[in-house]
C-alpha cells in the first residue's frame, strides 16, 4: 500500500469493521459457500494477507488451516485477534511480509490487490513465502464489473474505457451502514502479467456466480460476473 491507501483504511477502519461484521450485509455473504469450496481444505499453513477485520481468516480455520493473518493497518489485526480470527497476527503490508522463505502452504489474498499500488512487488513477495508446491488463491472485483456500472437492474454499461489504470474512491450506503472505498481499478491482463513475472502459473479461474436465496439485490450479478477468483502455483 502507499502511504495514502494505508492512511485511508486506518481512518475509515471502524467503518469496515461494521460493514464487514454485518451479517449479510454485503457481497461477500452470498459467495462465502462457493469461495470456502473453491480455496479448499487444510490442513496447512495458510496466510491470509490483507486480513482486514478477520473474516476470512475465520473462513480458512474452519476449513482446518492453521492461520496467520497479516494487514499494516493495527486497527485491523486488533479486530481480528479480537475475534480469535487466526492462530498468529502480524503487522505488515503484502509488499513486505516478515516471512522466511517457503513458509506457507496457502497464501490468500481476498479483494487486497486492489488496493496495492505496486501489485508486482506485493505478487512477488507472496510468492518468496510460498512453498514449491503451495497455492495462491486471489480475489478481486471483475476488472469489467469494476470499468461498468447498471443503468438499470437489466442493463449494463461502460462509461470508459476497459483498458489502463486509475485510482479510485467512493463510498456506497446500504441498510443504514456506510463504507468509504478506495484503491486502483486495472484490466485482468495487469494482474496476470504480475503472477507471470514472479514466476507463477494461473491453474484456475472462476467467475463465480451468487447465492442469490433471500438476496434480491445480488440478482443482478448473475448477469455480470462481480468476482474473479484465481489460482495460482509456481512454476517448475
Amino acid at each position: 500500500m502507499t502511504a495514502a491507501d494505508s492512511d485511508h483504511w486506518t481512518r475509515f477502519a471502524a467503518e469496515w469493521i461494521a460493514w464487514a461484521r454485518t451479517p449479510d450485509h454485503d457481497a461477500f455473504w452470498a459467495y462465502r459457500d462457493g469461495l470456502a469450496s473453491f480455496v479448499g481444505d487444510g490442513p496447512g499453513a495458510a496466510l491470509d494477507v490483507g486480513c482486514g477485520e478477520g473474516r476470512v481468516s475465520r473462513l480458512l480455520r474452519s476449513r482446518g488451516w492453521h492461520v496467520t493473518a497479516a494487514d499494516p493497518v493495527p486497527a485491523f489485526i486488533d479486530a481480528a485477534r479480537a475475534e480469535d480470527s487466526a492462530d498468529a497476527y502480524v503487522l505488515a503490508p503484502a509488499a513486505a511480509l516478515p516471512f522466511a522463505d517457503m513458509s506457507f502452504d496457502l497464501a490468500v489474498a481476498y479483494n487486497v490487490l486492489m488496493e496495492v499500488e505496486d501489485v508486482p512487488a506485493a505478487v512477488r513477495e507472496i510468492a518468496r513465502v510460498l512453498r514449491p508446491t503451495g497455492t495462491l488463491f486471489v480475489s478481486i472485483v471483475h476488472p469489467f464489473a469494476d470499468r461498468g456500472r447498471f443503468e438499470t437492474p437489466d442493463r449494463f454499461v461502460l462509461d470508459e474505457t476497459y483498458f489502463g489504470r486509475r485510482r479510485f474512491e467512493g463510498a456506497e450506503e446500504v441498510d443504514g451502514l456506510t463504507m468509504h472505498f478506495a484503491g486502483w481499478s486495472q484490466p485482468l491482463e495487469a494482474y496476470a502479467a504480475a503472477f507471470e513475472a514472479a514466476g507463477l502459473a494461473i491453474t484456475a479461474l472462476r467467475e463465480p456466480v451468487p447465492d442469490t436465496e433471500g438476496r434480491a439485490r445480488m440478482l443482478r450479478w448473475t448477469r455480470v460476473p462481480l468476482f474473479l477468483w484465481l489460482k495460482a502455483r509456481s512454476l517448475p
